[in-house]
This record gives structure tokens, sequence and C-alpha cells, in this order.
């Protein structure tokens, strides 16, 4: 199915691309609000935050440099109070001092009730989960609450878009590294995310086959699960691989557990083979034609 071309406003309410921004998209009736936390208290009067909605908390953990997020959701209270109130109470939270910017979501009509809230707080909890690009820091599972066909057709509708308004906004947390799996031996070059690369090898230090796939995305180059890693590092790693390769969940016999993002493909051959690699030369296509001829002759699209 053909991707459509959407058109999506962000209104600057400050003046600026680093303070509040508010997003619609044409033919929805949802609305965004990115919020820094040290801009909450001039969002005071703003009717549609007074509204339920679901809200998510963005920072990065002091201890290991992770990006985080907690997502919540937040019903009108009898003081007709909503969503902002919320968020201001995490700011007020000991225990959440690690975000520094929210996102939020509610609608244009106040149509949302308990029982949306609940099943969009689920979804969204499941979707960042999956996509594997954030800790998700809540304690339980969020419970998705009853809801008929029809509901819940139009509430998946209202996730698709905004999918793409939290993307607009800066946050990946929804997006998977790659779409697809592929085995080493795939015969395509091309994917519909991405050009596929392989790389294989003898290691001399740990006696494996070290045999690698990788795919170049639009973010950089994503290794991926499956692949047989080297599990000894040489004198030459770099610095920033070695740690990498420490954080890595590799299991016993070398093999990756989880698609790693590198932004060159040098530091994706790193990775893999532990020691100084050139990944111009190093991944190559099903067919055996280097990155380095591909982009040489102008082959390479994504």
């Amino acid at each position: 199915m053909t991707t459509r071309s959407k058109s999506i406003n962000l209104f600057l309410m400050d003046g600026t691309p680093n303070g509040r921004i508010k997003s619609t998209l044409s033919n929805w009736t949802g609305v965004a609000y990115k919020i820094p936390r040290t801009e909450l208290e001039k969002c005071k009067g703003r009717n549609d935050l007074t509204q339920s909605g679901v809200y998510f908390l963005f920072g990065t953990s002091d201890e290991s440099g992770e990006n985080i997020v907690y997502i919540g959701q937040a019903g009108v209270r009898k003081n007709g109070e909503g969503i902002l109130y919320r968020l201001l109470e995490h700011k007020r939270n000991p225990n959440k001092d690690y975000w520094t910017e929210a996102v939020v979501f509610t609608t244009s009509n106040n149509s949302f009730g308990p029982t949306e809230i609940s099943y969009l707080e689920n979804r969204f909890c499941a979707l960042a989960s999956e996509a594997k690009r954030y800790t998700v820091k809540n304690a339980n599972d969020p419970t998705p609450g009853n809801i008929t066909e029809e509901k819940e057709s139009e509430l998946e509708e209202f996730i698709d878009y905004s999918r793409i308004v939290m993307g607009t906004l800066g946050y990946k947390v929804f997006e998977k590294l790659t779409a697809t799996k592929l085995s080493f031996s795939e015969p395509t070059a091309m994917s519909n995310d991405g050009l596929l690369l392989y790389l294989k090898r003898k290691s001399r230090k740990s006696g494996l086959i070290i045999e690698a796939s990788c795919k170049q995305t639009n973010e950089g180059f994503v290794v991926l699960k499956g692949s047989r890693i080297e599990i000894i590092n040489s004198e030459s790693v770099p610095p920033g691989v070695k740690d990498i390769r420490k954080k890595a969940t590799i299991d016993q016999n070398g093999i990756l557990q989880e698609d790693t993002l590198f932004r060159s493909p040098s530091y994706a051959a790193a990775f893999v083979i532990g020691g100084h690699a050139n990944g111009l030369t190093e991944w190559k296509t099903a067919d055996g034609k280097t990155l380095k001829e591909i982009e040489n002759n102008g082959d390479l699209q994504i």
C-alpha cells in the first residue's frame, strides 16, 4: 500500500524551536503538544490542556545514558483540571526527576473519556516496548479497558496519526530500527526499508565463523539481530565500539540478540569483528558488491 503524503502544522508557541510546540494534522481531531519541563507553568489557562489525554515524559538516564520514557493518562478531575495538572504533579515528584520534556495527546473536540485514554495508554506502551528505542519506565502494564470494535477502529486511526506526529516532533519512540528481519542468506539486495549488506569471515581470534547482516537505513547502519559476532576484542577496536559491545546483548555463542544502530559502516563492521575495520569494503551485498562500489556507481537508494 502506498504511503500518502501528509500536511502537519507546527506552531512554535514561544517563537523558538526549543520552546513549546503545538501540532495538528489535516483531517485529524487530535492535538499534540511538546512542552519542555521548564515551560509547564506557561501552559496554564489553555483549555485543551484541562481535558483528558495521554502524555509521555522523555528523559535520559544519568547512570546508563539510555533514553527513557514514562507513558501515562490523565482524566478530568472534579476541580476541572486534566493533563496539565497531572504533568505539574510529576514535576513535583522527586521520583520522576529524570524527564526534561513532555509530549501530550488530546483532542480538539474534548472527546476522550476514561475508556479511550486507558486504551491509548495501553497501546502506546505496547508500541514503545516493541520498538525498543526507549526504556519504558511504567512499573505496571496499563489495562486496555473494554471497548467496542467500532471504537477500537477509531482509536487505532488516532494512534496511526499520533505516530506520525510523534516522529515529526523528534521522538522515534514507536519506530523500530528495521521493519523487517532477514537472514544472512537473503538473496535480495534491497528491502522496502533499506539496503541489505553482509559480512562473513573466519575469526583468527576465536575460530568462529563471523556472519553478520546489516541494513542501511536513513538513520545509519543497523546490525541485525541474529548476526554472529566476534566475542573477543582486538586492541585496535575503537573505544566507542568497545563500549557498545560491552553493553550489547550477545549470547555465549556470539549471537546478537537485538538490532543495533551505528552511524557509520566502519563502526558497524568494527562492532561485528571486534577490531578496526573499513566498512565500505567489509560490507557487501548478496551478489558480492562492496558498499564502496555501490556508492561509487550511484546505485544506492533508500
